[in-house]
């Protein structure tokens, strides 16, 4: 079953629509800088979600994984479907609007906008959020977006930068060329699409589903960093 315990990582709590939400935040070691949600795979909060977040406040973000499922988390696939399934699609897209304004609002963040970067069904979340944001994202990346994407992208005005692997036996062959497609009805600055020889979560270093691939996650890593830098203002 999965761990029902509050998770160890939330260190951080925030409005969303009347309520409260919780989180990781990880801060720069100059105090303050461009804001960043990062929102989670199917897992959970897990010590992947957060080592990102550490990652993204190295390279001088104030970075944010809001806790979509509140607390559980799971190693075991079967599992992680459910949750996924079980998460109220109003309730997720409600805590990152409250992420978002709690990121803006704070006086160590420097930029008017924030960056988006999810894996697999956090990184359809970060298009259905740019989509639903506006001017208030300024780079949206997606790595192996799964699950309910956005009906309608004419709101997008974020840089999107969407990450694939070639080998995903979690979606279509056609679906980086479908998303390109639909992102272009709205109104991005920039649209980049890559495909990397791999499978799904290949920047997931823990390797629950074997698919870790040590070349494309650094290329894509190293692509994002620079990505959210040029972006995010």
């Amino acid at each position: 079953m999965p761990d029902e315990t509050p998770n160890p990582r939330q260190n951080v709590t925030f409005a969303s629509n009347g309520g409260q939400a919780h989180g990781y935040l990880a801060l720069p070691e100059g105090g303050h800088g461009p804001g960043v949600v990062v929102i989670q795979e199917w897992w959970g909060l897990t010590s992947h979600i957060a080592d990102i977040t550490d990652r993204l406040a190295r390279e001088g973000f104030v970075a944010l994984a809001p806790d979509l499922y509140g607390g559980p988390t799971t190693h075991d696939a079967a599992e992680a479907g459910e949750m996924m399934a079980r998460l109220p699609l109003h309730r997720a897209t409600r805590d990152l609007a409250g992420a978002i304004d709690f990121l803006l609002a704070r006086p160590d963040v420097t930029s008017k906008t924030v960056g988006l970067v999810g894996f697999c069904m956090g990184g359809a979340f970060v298009l259905r959020m740019a989509a639903e944001e506006g001017s208030r994202v300024g780079a949206a990346v997606p790595f192996y977006p799964v699950g309910p994407m956005p009906d309608d992208y004419s709101g997008l005005q974020a840089a999107v930068l969407a990450h694939f692997g070639d080998q995903d036996a979690f979606m279509a062959a056609d679906a980086p060329s479908a998303l390109e497609s639909s992102l272009r009805s709205g109104n991005p600055k920039e649209i980049k699409v890559v495909r990397y020889p791999a499978g799904h979560a290949f920047l997931n270093d823990e390797n629950l589903l074997g698919t870790y691939n040590p070349e494309a996650a650094r290329a894509a890593w190293e692509a994002t960093v620079s990505f959210l830098k040029t972006n995010v203002a």
